[in-house]
C-alpha cells in the first residue's frame, strides 16, 4: 500500500512539474514582443493589430499573449481577448488593488522603452483575478505588451 501511495504522489509531482514547464516564462513573453516589434518593422502597425484581433498563434498562445496600446494616447489598439476595451483609453483605470498599471507601462515606455510592470488582471484560461508581470516594448508609436500570470 506505501508503495502505491508513493507511485502516485510521485506521478502528480512530475504531472505537476510538466504543468509548470509548459507555463510561459519571461522569455516568453519578450519573444512573443519581440516577434511584434519585427512585424510592425516589416509590415506596419494595422498588420499587427490585425494579427493580434484574429488571434494569431504567433501572437496568442494561451494565457500569454500581446496586446497593443498608443504610447501618446493610450487607446488600446488591438487586444485578442477583450474586444471591448479596444479604442478606449483606460490610461487610469486601475486594477484590483487600485494599481494604475497602464499609466505606468506608458510612462516606462516612453522614459526607457522596454521593461517590467506587475499588476492584477484577469486570466484568460482561469477567469480569475491574479498576479501578472508584463514585458513591455516600445516601437515607434505604439507599445507591444505580452504578460505572464505568477503562480
Amino acid at each position: 500500500m506505501k508503495l502505491l501511495f508513493t507511485a502516485a504522489a510521485l506521478c502528480l509531482g512530475l504531472a505537476a512539474s510538466a504543468a509548470q514547464a509548459n507555463e510561459p516564462n519571461e522569455k516568453d513573453a519578450i519573444a512573443m514582443a519581440e516577434r511584434g516589434a519585427a512585424v510592425i518593422k516589416a509590415k506596419g502597425k494595422a498588420e499587427m493589430m490585425r494579427l493580434i484581433n484574429a488571434k494569431d498563434p504567433s501572437f496568442v498562445q494561451g494565457s500569454l499573449y500581446v496586446d497593443l496600446r498608443d504610447v501618446k494616447t493610450g487607446i488600446v489598439l488591438a487586444h485578442p481577448y477583450n474586444p471591448s476595451i479596444v479604442g478606449k483609453d483606460l490610461t487610469d483605470v486601475p486594477d484590483a488593488n487600485g494599481k494604475k498599471y497602464r499609466r505606468e507601462i506608458i510612462e516606462l515606455a516612453a522614459a526607457k522603452g522596454k521593461g517590467w510592470v506587475d499588476y492584477q488582471y484577469k486570466n484568460p484560461t482561469t477567469g480569475k483575478i491574479e498576479p501578472k508581470t508584463t514585458y513591455i516594448l516600445l516601437v515607434d508609436d505604439v507599445v507591444l505588451e505580452a504578460g505572464i500570470y505568477k503562480k
